[in-house]
């Protein structure tokens, strides 16, 4: 005989089976209660319950024996033989299956849903199917009829396939005393923002999409909720995140909450304290208006439609305002956004909006083993021999960095610098280059501001940069300075000289003046390495320049004419020879001069031998 002991001090609710009558392995012999929850005691194997020694009702402790189990063959089930006669209360245990002994050579089959769900269940089942698309037909056609997709169609789309654990999926707008539950669940899915947390390229992100299909996706109490919710998990979980902007701000229609002018919500700071934390891009299709656009003007990186309208007012507020009257389309387009440097990435379909955003994120997930390299001998006539001939320098980037990595950012504004995130050989880091097509390469007040910001970026998140220089310095004259110049330009020292990643630079042709220093993270010594191609010139200012002021009494000295400009044309030579690339090399100031062909080569060493430097501190990327 064996004893059947109590695990726990309980109550003794209702015996299964009566003294005398057989037991299988496992089958519910007795069931007890501690603290308002249920206990099962079963039978460790077949056999014949013996005597009972506690009755329904009555308390037992922690060891005592419940009652005595007489060993014999198990059979199959008792549920037979639970009579009629059986005790008050008694029911018959269910047949309990056994698994496989070890060894076994049966196979167990495979799990199945059963062909109806428990209630509870069903109930859940029932009240998330109101959260899908395919619940709202006449919505999901009314944003396709407008060639667009719904917030899930792009979180699909962003998110490795069935990656994607969406977080307050059941939440409605907080209308309830102007509206029915029934009407809120059918037409205010997920309170217009489906949030949570999926994997893009492997690797786990926050998403966040505003449902325009949903109160025009508007900011409705509990979606500033869920907002909070995700931007806590990921600054605490160190989780890039992706925003689908589209809306049009505050929503005043949310009666249920006791708020006045809900302007005490944490969202913006929340939002606004991933700032160099973690990635954070933006990306818009259609109208994105106040909060919304306030939200996205905090990104690291906003990518929009051509067809996409951004701005702090929409329509109703700009009229409120006593502003006017204006349609959407006017308020905002992505040709003035783009222009100003508000959009970053500027695309046709939202489907490449999401593209690019998988892009941009790539770039903060680690070296990439699988690459391919350019060919390495092109770089040798992307300059032209004649120093005076205008080139691109697009060229020269997509030369440096592995094929089909290359993404340009900010190409509508600062059109003086060009910036973008690459790989080379694998390894993510941020490229820029002078453009010689815009103010012969100098840098004006835009372009500074542009490579600033970059250049925080790049630092915040750990990515080394590589400056490919032709500048004549920066632009000068009295039209120039109306547009505060001296602050502007000066923002590229300051950066640079907060950098923790490694910075390298190599001079294509012109490196002049303040303008090269600046390009070159403050002076030709402050970068890892500095290296110049064979067509590299150099000066303290342009060299016609130089010598027109240097030389200015030798020039006058001599007639006006051909004489003069022979004599120009000499002391011009003289000061090219003497700032040539490899003078400047054989002098120091630069480490070497190479052919354009092991310009790779000699970056990737670079990359390999720097480091970036660990901070106590965030830091801040500027959002302009």
């Amino acid at each position: 005989m064996q004893k059947i002991h109590s695990p726990l001090q309980a109550q003794v609710v209702q015996w299964l089976v009566r003294p005398g009558e057989p037991v299988a392995a496992g089958d519910v012999l007795v069931i007890l209660e501690a603290m308002k929850m249920e206990h099962e005691i079963r039978a460790d194997h077949g056999g014949c319950l013996g005597e009972v020694f506690y009755r329904a009702g009555e308390a037992v402790a922690e060891g005592d024996v419940l009652a005595m189990l007489a060993e014999g063959e198990a059979p199959a089930t008792v549920a037979a033989n639970i009579a009629a006669s059986a005790p008050e209360g008694v029911a018959a245990a269910p047949a309990v299956t056994t698994a496989p002994s070890p060894g076994s050579s049966s196979v167990a089959a495979p799990v199945q849903a059963p062909a109806k769900a428990r209630a509870d269940l069903q109930k859940l089942q029932d009240r998330q199917a109101f959260t899908q698309d395919a619940q709202r037909p006449e919505a999901v056609a009314k944003r396709h009829a407008l060639g667009l997709r719904t917030a899930r169609e792009n979180i699909a789309d962003l998110c490795d396939e069935g990656s994607f654990i969406e977080y307050g999926a059941l939440a409605v707008a907080a209308q309830s005393r102007r509206r029915t539950a029934d009407d809120l669940m059918r037409n205010t899915p997920a309170d217009g923002m489906v949030t949570g947390i999926g994997t893009v390229n492997g690797q786990r992100v926050v998403v966040m999409a505003y449902d325009f299909t949903v109160l025009a996706g508007t900011q409705g109490m509990r979606n500033h909720q869920k907002t909070d919710r995700m931007l806590g998990i990921a600054l605490q979980h160190q989780l890039p995140v992706v925003l689908f902007a589209e809306g049009g701000g505050g929503r005043p229609g949310d009666v249920d909450m006791p708020i006045v002018a809900g302007l005490h919500v944490g969202t913006f700071a929340s939002f606004a304290r991933l700032n160099g934390q973690v990635p954070v891009v933006g990306v818009v299709a259609g109208r994105c208006f106040a909060g919304n656009a306030a939200l996205l003007g905090c990104s690291d990186v906003i990518i929009a439609t051509r067809d996409s309208n951004i701005g702090m007012g929409g329509p109703a507020m700009v009229e409120g305002g006593g502003l006017g009257v204006y349609k959407p389309e006017q308020i905002g387009p992505s040709g003035v956004q783009h222009g100003n440097g508000v959009i970053d990435v500027l695309v046709e379909t939202e489907a490449q909006a999401v593209a690019a955003a998988r892009h941009y994120l790539s770039f903060f997930q680690g070296v990439q083993s699988d690459w391919q390299a350019p060919p390495a001998y092109a770089l040798r006539d992307v300059v032209p021999e004649n120093r005076l001939r205008v080139y691109d320098t697009r060229a020269a980037m997509q030369g440096t960095a592995d094929v089909g990595s290359l993404l340009m950012l900010r190409t509508g504004f600062g059109v003086g610098i060009h910036t973008a995130l690459a790989r080379i050989e694998g390894r993510p880091v941020g490229l820029m280059a002078n453009n010689p097509h815009h103010l012969g390469g100098a840098i004006d007040a835009d372009a500074a501001d542009k490579a600033a910001r970059f250049m925080q970026l790049c630092n915040a998140h750990g990515l080394p940069i590589v400056s490919l220089v032709d500048t004549p310095g920066f632009m000068v004259g009295p039209d120039i300075e109306t547009q505060a110049q001296v602050r502007h330009v000066s923002r590229m020292f300051i950066a640079a000289a907060h950098l923790r990643v490694p910075y390298l630079s190599v001079v294509l042709r012109k490196g002049y003046g303040l303008g090269a220093m600046a390009m070159t993270a403050g002076g030709f010594h402050e970068p890892l390495c500095h290296v110049a191609w064979p067509t590299g010139e150099f000066g303290a200012m342009g060299l016609e320049g130089a010598v027109r002021l240097g030389f200015r009494k030798e020039l006058e000295a001599v007639p006006e004419g051909a004489e003069r400009e022979a004599l120009f044309q000499k002391l011009l030579a003289q000061q090219y020879e003497g700032g040539s690339a490899i003078n400047m090399a054989a002098t120091l100031e630069i480490d070497a001069v190479i052919d354009p062909a092991d310009t790779r080569a000699w970056l990737v060493a670079g990359l390999q031998a720097g480091r970036v430097t660990d901070v106590d501190r965030p830091l801040a990327i500027d959002t302009w």
